[in-house]
C-alpha cells in the first residue's frame, strides 16, 4: 500500500547548502516514482513559489532569510525556522492526511516531532551525522551542548530512526541509548547520471597540472573531522619523491585558513591549489580529471565523496573509519584503505596507487560495478518498507475504527 509522507528538511533544491538537500531531493522523487505521495515542507528564496509540484513531489516553502554564519545566531535562527515549519506543516495537514512525518537531522526535529505528536502519526527521523561525532565527544560548551541536546531528544522521541550506515547505527545507539529495534540502516544513494562534467575537461585539467603530472583530489567541507590535515602531511614526502604530483583542495569551511597555513609551512603551495567552494559541475569534472581521490576523514557517517569518485572512474583511498568501511569494503576490490589518523600509512598508500597503473585500472573497473548497489530506487524501496513497518499497524487500526463508525 502506498504511503502518504510529510517530509521536513531545512534545505531542498534550489536551496542546496550541502549533501542533505541532494539526499532528500533524490529520495522523495524516487518514492514518488514508486507511487507514494510525498509532500515536503522546507524553506525557500523570495522568488520561489510557495507551493509547486516538482518531480512528482509537492513542495511547500516558507520564506526565510539566509542562515547566519555565527553559530550563536544560527541556533536562534533554527528555533525560529522550526516555528515557521511547524505552522506550515499544520496548514498542509489540514488539507492532506499523512501516515507519518519524516524529519532530517536536528535542524527540523522540533517541528517534525511536534507535528507528529499533534497529528497523531509516527515520527521517523534520519540522523545523517551527530554533534558528538563531529566534535569527537566534546559537547560540553554552547552551541554544541544545545545541538547535542536536540539530537538526544530527537532520537528518543522518534518512533524510528534511520542511519546511513551500520557504523552510524551503533554510534546512535551508544550515544543516545536507543533500542536495538528502533534504528534501521538505509544507505545513501547515488545516481551516476547526475555526475555530469563540464565540456572541456582538458582545459580544466590544464589549470592544475601538466600532461605528465599526476593529480590528487581532496574534496569536501574543510573542517577538522574531514582529516585534510592528514592528507597534506602525507603529500609532503610524495611530492618530494615523485616530483610530478599535484593536488587540488575543493571546498570551504571553518578549517580552511589552518589548512592553507599548514600547506605553506610544509612547502606545498607551489604544488597545489585551494579552489574554495565550487559548483556541482566543476566538482563532477574534477573527479574525471584527477588520478586519485583521497578521503581521509576522522569521522565519516557514510562517504558520498568516495562513491562519487568511484562512479566517475577515479580511484580512491579512504580512511579505515566510520561508514567509509562500508562504502569501500576490505580486500582492495574497489579502493584502498589506510589506518585512520595515520598520515604515514596514507602516504604509503598514495605512493602505491600513483605508481601502480594495473592496480588503478583494476580498482576502477570493479568500482564501476560496486556503485550500482547504491541505486536510489533501492534506497526508496528500503525506506518505504520501513514506513509500512512503522505506520502500517496504526493505519490499519484507523481504517477499522472508521469502518466500524460507518457501520
Amino acid at each position: 500500500m502506498p504511503s502518504r509522507v510529510l517530509m521536513l528538511s531545512w534545505e531542498y533544491p534550489p536551496i542546496v547548502a550541502g549533501g542533505l538537500a541532494r539526499h532528500v531531493h533524490k529520495l522523495t522523487e524516487a518514492l514518488a516514482r514508486q507511487g507514494h505521495r510525498v509532500d515536503v515542507v522546507t524553506r525557500g528564496r523570495p522568488q520561489d513559489p510557495e507551493t509547486e509540484d516538482v518531480g512528482g513531489v509537492r513542495v511547500h516553502r516558507i520564506p526565510e532569510p539566509p542562515a547566519p554564519r555565527d553559530l550563536d545566531q544560527f541556533v536562534a535562527w533554527v528555533e525560529t525556522l522550526n516555528d515557521h515549519l511547524l505552522e506550515r506543516a499544520h496548514r498542509v495537514g489540514r488539507r492532506r492526511k499523512f501516515d507519518l512525518v519524516h524529519g532530517h537531522d536536528w535542524l527540523v526535529a522540533p517541528a517534525a516531532g511536534m507535528f507528529g505528536w499533534d497529528a497523531g502519526i509516527p515520527f521517523v527521523s534520519t540522523i545523517h551525522a551527530t554533534e558528538w561525532g563531529r566534535h569527537r565527544g566534546y559537547v560540553q560548551r554552547f552551541p554544541q551542548t544545545h545541538i547535542h541536546g536536540v539530537e538526544s531528544w530527537m532520537a528518543r522521541r522518534a518512533e524510528h530512526v534511520i542511519t546511513c550506515s551500520h557504523y552510524m547505527r551503533e554510534h546512535v545507539r551508544d550515544i543516545y541509548g536507543t533500542r536495538q529495534d528502533q534504528v534501521s540502516v538505509v544507505p545513501n544513494g547515488i545516481d551516476p547520471d547526475d555526475l555530469q562534467p563540464l565540456d572541456d575537461l582538458d582545459a580544466l585539467r590544464a589549470r592544475f597540472a601538466e600532461p605528465e603530472d599526476q593529480l590528487v583530489l581532496l574534496v569536501g567541507r574543510l573542517v577538522y573531522e574531514k582529516g585534510f590535515q592528514l592528507a597534506l602531511e602525507a603529500l609532503k614526502p610524495i611530492v618530494e619523491d615523485l616530483d610530478r604530483v599535484r593536488f587540488v583542495v575543493a571546498g570551504s569551511g571553518t578549517y580552511e585558513e589552518q589548512l592553507k597555513r599548514q600547506a605553506r609551512e610544509l612547502g606545498l603551495m607551489e604544488h597545489g591549489t585551494f579552489l574554495g567552494w565550487i559548483g556541482d559541475d566543476v566538482l563532477h569534472s574534477l573527479y574525471r580529471i584527477a588520478d586519485l581521490t583521497v578521503v581521509p576523514s576522522l569521522y565519516e557517517p557514510f562517504g558520498l565523496v568516495a562513491l562519487e569518485a568511484m562512479a566517475s572512474g577515479c580511484p580512491c583511498i579512504v580512511a579505515d573509519t566510520g561508514g567509509l568501511r562500508e562504502v569501500v569494503p576490505p580486500g582492495e576490490r574497489v579502493g584502498l584503505r589506510f589506518n585512520g589518523g595515520d598520515a604515514e600509512h596514507l602516504g604509503v598508500m598514495i605512493e602505491r596507487m600513483l605508481t601502480d597503473e594495473a592496480l588503478r585500472e583494476r580498482l576502477i573497473l570493479e568500482a564501476s560495478e560496486h556503485v550500482l548497489r547504491f541505486d536510489w530506487s533501492e534506497v526508496a524501496e528500503q525506506t518505504a518498507r520501513l514506513y509500512r513497518h512503522v505506520a502500517g499497524p496504526r493505519r490499519r487500526a484507523q481504517a477499522r475504527r472508521a469502518a466500524g463508525a460507518q457501520a
